[in-house]
């Protein structure tokens, strides 16, 4: 038994030792391991454009590691607001620093390559002048009914372009404060994308509307009778001429001039008038019809009167006084 305890108590040294340096190269090879493990790397580039309304750090940088979660975590760091559809912005490497440090990124665990300055443009979609016209004519079309008159835009003033983000885009189209669609007025076109207002821009309109207006033939004088041959009809834009201009013949033959006219003047309701047919005093006939039956009687005008008017007329025989339709200069009629 004594003779084989020395050979038991070198192979448990022995088995010791190799345990031992089993442990280390293991441990050794671990650390190989870890020192091997590349660091994350963040490539910045100088120039970037983006479609978004802010500035995220993966959008501008190529973001390379083996930890996945602080790749990750690394774009989605907010660098600032984006600049406007079209324009650029740029940003100081100084600044990308403090928004890591600010997002609790240890600098030493990455590598930052970027350059001293970093422009950041924004993408967008640039609709044309010639389009905005098209878009405010469609619009005046479809609201102008013609009614027998011709519509013609005279001109359309708009933005050279409208610049827009990238997205989906609608517009839609109004009048200013329900202003009437004639002579010269505004238009106000608002731009969405992907159903958020984005731009609102006015458009000025010249639109004539052209119809047949009565004009004059020649200078009329004061109460002047009005016939056939003092008058013509003359196509105008009548969104420059008051709303009481006449467009009928029929509605001026027969009336008078209120006042001295001249030549090729469109006439209005307010500058002609029926001529007079009776005044106070004259003796008319005064006739009253009910259901076949006709009365005639003598009487006495009241009051001056024109054709289609109501005036007082004294019945001669009853001495009472009526009131009648003047029908001509020598007849008036009573209405039941």
């Amino acid at each position: 038994m004594k003779t084989n305890r020395p050979k038991t108590q070198k192979a448990k040294h022995l088995y010791a030792a190799l345990f031992f340096m089993l442990a280390v190269a293991c441990i050794t090879g671990t650390a190989a391991e870890l020192l091997a493990a590349p660091p994350t790397t963040i490539r910045v580039r100088d120039q970037v454009e983006i479609d978004d309304d802010e500035v995220l750090l993966g959008q501008i940088a190529e973001i390379e590691g083996s930890d996945v979660q602080l790749i990750r975590h690394l774009k989605d760091i907010l660098i600032g607001k984006a600049p406007l559809p079209g324009k650029t912005r740029q940003y100081a490497q100084s600044h990308l620093i403090m928004r890591l440090k600010q997002y609790e990124i240890d600098l030493s665990t990455v590598i930052l390559e970027a350059p001293e300055h970093i422009e950041v443009s924004r993408s967008c979609i640039k609709i044309q002048k010639q389009k905005i016209e098209e878009i405010v004519a469609g619009y005046l079309l479809q609201k102008i009914p013609p009614e027998n008159k011709t519509i013609r835009i005279k001109e359309i003033r708009v933005p050279e372009e409208v610049v827009l983000s990238k997205g989906q885009i609608s517009y839609k189209v109004s009048t200013a404060d329900n202003q009437p669609l004639r002579g010269n007025c505004s238009i106000a076109v608002e731009f969405s994308v992907n159903g958020y207002d984005q731009k609102k821009i006015w458009a000025t309109v010249g639109i004539e509307i052209l119809g047949p207006v009565v004009v004059t033939r020649k200078p009329l004088g004061r109460y002047k009778p009005i016939g056939e041959d003092d008058i013509e009809l003359k196509t105008m834009d009548v969104s420059d001429l008051p709303d009481d201009v006449i467009t009928d013949p029929e509605a001026v033959i027969g009336k008078r001039t209120i006042r001295a006219i001249g030549a090729q003047v469109p006439l209005r309701t307010d500058s002609v008038e029926l001529p007079l047919l009776v005044k106070r005093g004259d003796l008319v006939v005064i006739i009253a019809e009910s259901k076949g039956l006709k009365i005639t009687t003598r009487g006495q005008v009241k009051k001056k009167g024109r054709l289609g008017e109501q005036i007082p007329v004294v019945n001669l025989d009853s001495n009472k006084v009526l009131y009648a339709r003047v029908i001509d200069a020598n007849t008036v009629k009573v209405d039941f």
